[in-house]
């Protein structure tokens, strides 16, 4: 009885932050954006890798979530790091191997949202299923020194750190609610 009680709880749980992370996008994007949300790190090791992972990429840009490239863009990018965007980033190679399995387990595994027809992308804004999303985005929003390129996502998206793109969070600097 106790069993069935706490898996009632759970999938009452479940239910419930399935309805409290609903949104008014189409149901496809529902998808994206769940897919795209921060996975909790659950042990020591974990939350060490993240840690890791977010103050070296951090450092320059926001720690992108690994699932906005497949395995092979994200591979393609940490064996360039020398040359990553005109600067070099390279890292101590025991860390480098620590982020490039990070990025490697947890890349995306839907083509919808990578795929380039064999291409490999080094630059989420340049990926189908982002420039689908931002077509409607002008120029002017982009530019303003306030968000300066589409590679700064949390300029706009107030919760992209926490891996959530939902419409209702968009705040464009100098132009208020994405609506």
């Amino acid at each position: 009885m106790k069993t069935l009680l706490n898996l009632s709880v759970a999938a009452m749980l479940l239910a419930g932050g399935a309805f409290l992370y609903a949104d008014d996008d189409e149901h496809e994007e529902h998808e994206n954006h769940r897919s795209s949300r921060v996975a909790q790190p659950v042990t020591p090791q974990e939350k060490a890798t993240v840690a890791l992972y977010t103050k070296e990429c951090g450092a320059c840009h926001m720690a992108y979530q690994p699932q906005f490239l497949p395995k092979r863009s994200w591979d393609k990018t940490m064996n360039t790091l020398d040359n990553h965007f005109s600067t070099d980033a390279t890292l101590d190679p025991a860390d480098h191997k620590t982020i490039q399995n990070y990025l490697a387990t947890h890349a995306s595994k839907n083509d919808r949202m990578s795929d380039m027809k064999g291409a490999v992308a080094l630059r989420i804004s340049e990926t189908p299923y982002f420039v689908r999303e931002h077509r409607e985005v002008t120029k002017k929003m982009v530019t303003q020194p306030e968000v300066k390129s589409f590679a700064n996502c949390n300029a706009c998206h107030t919760q992209a750190t926490n891996g959530s793109y939902r419409e209702r969070e968009i705040r464009i600097p100098n132009y208020g609610r994405w609506e």
